[in-house]
Parts: C-alpha cells; structure tokens; sequence
C-alpha cells in the first residue's frame, strides 16, 4: 500500500513539473517590455539616480525593500536568540 502511494505522489510531481516545463516562457524573452522601457527612460529623471537597478529597489520599490529588510532582521534575530549559550 505505501509503494502505491509513494508512486502516485512520484507520479504526479513529475506530470507537474513536466507540464510546467512545457508551458514556461522562453528564457531570456519577456511578455512586455513597456514597464521596462519605461523604468530605462525615465529613471534618472524620476529618481536621479544614476543606476537603473538602484532607483527600482530603493525608490520605486522602497516599501517592499524594507518589508524585506525587516523579514531579514527578524529571521537573524530569532537564529541568534535560538543558538545563543546560556550560562549556568
């Protein structure tokens, strides 16, 4: 009986992963590239950043970047707290 289960749990993983292999864009050629141009064109003036990427993350995207940032700290924080040594 656990054979039968553990087959058909194989069994449909490698339909999913192959039905998602098949269905996935080509690599390297986006759907739209408007929002790309977009940021390319009017980064500097919008932001004054020299650096396309940088004006994203951090002007554009600033609440997701701290939110990430805070995920980050919390994590580091709790591994800390979990492995510190304890004195007698």
């Amino acid at each position: 009986m656990n054979k039968k289960i553990g087959f058909l749990a194989f069994a449909v993983v490698f339909v999913f992963l192959f039905l998602s292999a098949m269905y996935m864009h080509p690599f390297g050629e986006p759907d739209e590239k408007g929002m790309d141009d977009y940021f390319i064109e009017n980064a500097q003036n919008e932001t004054g950043a020299n650096n396309v990427v940088t004006s994203v993350v951090f002007d554009y995207r600033g609440y997701d970047t701290l939110g990430e940032a805070t995920v980050l700290f919390t994590a580091v924080t709790g591994v800390g707290l979990a492995l510190r040594r304890r004195k007698k």
